[in-house]
């Protein structure tokens, strides 16, 4: 990779820091780290336990930007309509003087 794709990836992975993390502790696996994972099984389950993490993150981030890009898409459509406020309802006037 060009240095300037090691960036662009880095700049990306800082705006997911879920995902970031993720892929550290699959590097401490393949780095053995913590040197807890001496036998190809633990290695393999531990790797299979964090792709299913990370799987699990990438979807909780994509749906977020899908909301916030949902969200502003109908802001554009519908410009007259107002998102936050309080009500002006001041209750119902009593019957009797």
């Amino acid at each position: 990779m060009k240095a300037s794709e090691d960036q662009e990836l880095m700049r990306r992975l800082n705006q997911h820091p879920k995902l970031r993390d993720r892929l550290e502790s699959l590097l401490n696996v393949v780095e053995n780290v913590t040197g807890d994972c001496t036998k190809a099984d633990a290695a393999e389950q531990y790797v299979i336990e964090e792709l299913r993490k990370m799987g699990n993150d990438a979807l909780h981030c994509w749906g977020e930007n899908a909301a916030i890009k949902s969200a502003e898409q109908f802001s554009e459509k519908s410009p007259s309509y107002h998102r936050h406020g309080k009500k002006k309802f001041t209750g119902t006037p009593p019957l009797e003087k």
